[in-house]
């Protein structure tokens, strides 16, 4: 593990400071204005990933869900390039998770590309389990699996 990581609510003075290099170190399918109006949507939730390097703090990455009733979708898990395989995203789900418990969410859904093994990988180290599969749903190429934990 990496120097002191803080978990928060991100605000939308998150989104202003990983503007510039949201697509370029983090993942090139959630872009400025999308992230934006998530952090706005009175039915979404985000935490955001932090560290404080030489007096300045860092985010490394970032989590939302959607809540629809008593149930809420992860739209997306991001860590930043260049702080992968390090953990954060364990401890952004674990958070992630707590925040569902917190809002009283009877569930959590997703869904992942089949390639995405790491991915993948984490989804089921936290006990969320394949209900299905949204044939050539990435790309018209790519598979979607569809995957769930009760909480």
């Amino acid at each position: 593990m990496i120097q002191q990581i803080s978990i928060t609510e991100m605000k939308l003075e998150d989104v202003e400071k990983i503007k510039k290099d949201l697509q370029v170190n983090f993942d090139n399918f959630w872009n400025y204005e999308i992230l934006k109006e998530e952090i706005v949507n009175n039915n979404s939730k985000y935490l955001v990933a932090k560290i404080i390097k030489s007096g300045k703090c860092e985010i490394i990455g970032f989590a939302g869900i959607k809540i629809i009733l008593d149930e809420a979708d992860i739209m997306n898990i991001v860590v930043k390039k260049h702080h992968r395989k390090k953990g954060i995203a364990s401890l952004i789900m674990e958070n992630l998770i707590k925040l569902a418990q917190n809002l009283d969410l009877k569930k959590l859904r997703l869904e992942v590309n089949q390639k995405n093994i790491a991915a993948i990988n984490l989804y089921k180290k936290f006990k969320f389990e394949e209900v299905g599969i949204r044939k050539k749903y990435y790309n018209n190429t790519d598979d979607a699996i569809l995957m769930e934990k009760i909480i």
